[in-house]
């Protein structure tokens, strides 16, 4: 009996050597192939994915829209269109919950893409215009009346979701400058040129 389980591994150990040998110059060849086009990283991925998907949304209009007839009215229509894959509760001004961060039962307001999400979607497609050979004077996505959507946007669901995004407070030039006092380390240079 030990003699059939050796005659079955060494068929099988025969068998896979020869799958081995008959895969072997596909693996090569596409080795091969790799070094030439390294991985993208997850925002190349990413910004692939988000272009591809806003061409596939222009072609389904009624009648399709050429990427170069594409306008800021094309981007606000896509945004709203995503707001039905959203994850984020919006409570409506009607919601007992309105206001609330954190509401103690469900409701029926709707899902709606985050802010933060759309903001960072008109980033990589904003990139993504310009890397397919749009002009950064036409993109459609570096409009102003993007720009006041996605305000209106944040606006409102900091309201409705009762948290208030903080304004980030830029440093002025003269506040990064230290007053100047004579240190040890000046008093010895001051003393050296003198």
């Amino acid at each position: 009996m030990s003699g059939d389980r050796r005659k079955d591994s060494a068929a099988e150990g025969s068998s896979s050597r020869s799958i081995t040998m008959t895969t072997a110059p596909a693996d090569l060849h596409h080795h091969q192939q790799q070094p030439s086009a390294a991985p993208l990283s997850r925002y190349e991925s990413q910004k692939k994915r988000d272009w591809n998907t806003f061409g596939q949304y222009l072609k389904n209009q009624t009648p399709p829209v050429a990427l170069s007839q594409c306008n800021c009215n094309h981007v606000l229509d896509f945004l709203r269109y995503l707001d039905q894959f959203g994850k984020t509760k919006v409570h409506l001004h009607g919601c007992v919950f309105f206001g609330q961060p954190d509401p103690p039962a469900p409701c029926t307001c709707p899902l709606r893409q985050a802010w933060g999400s759309l903001d960072a979607l008109i980033g990589r497609l904003r990139a993504a215009y310009e890397e397919h050979g749009g002009s950064p004077e036409t993109n459609p996505f570096g409009n102003g009346a993007i720009r006041v959507y996605l305000r209106e946007v944040k606006e409102c669901q900091a309201k409705a979701r009762g948290i208030p995004y903080k304004k980030k407070k830029k440093k002025r030039n003269n506040q990064l400058i230290k007053p100047t006092t004579t240190t040890d380390q000046d008093s010895k240079v001051l003393k050296q040129s003198s």
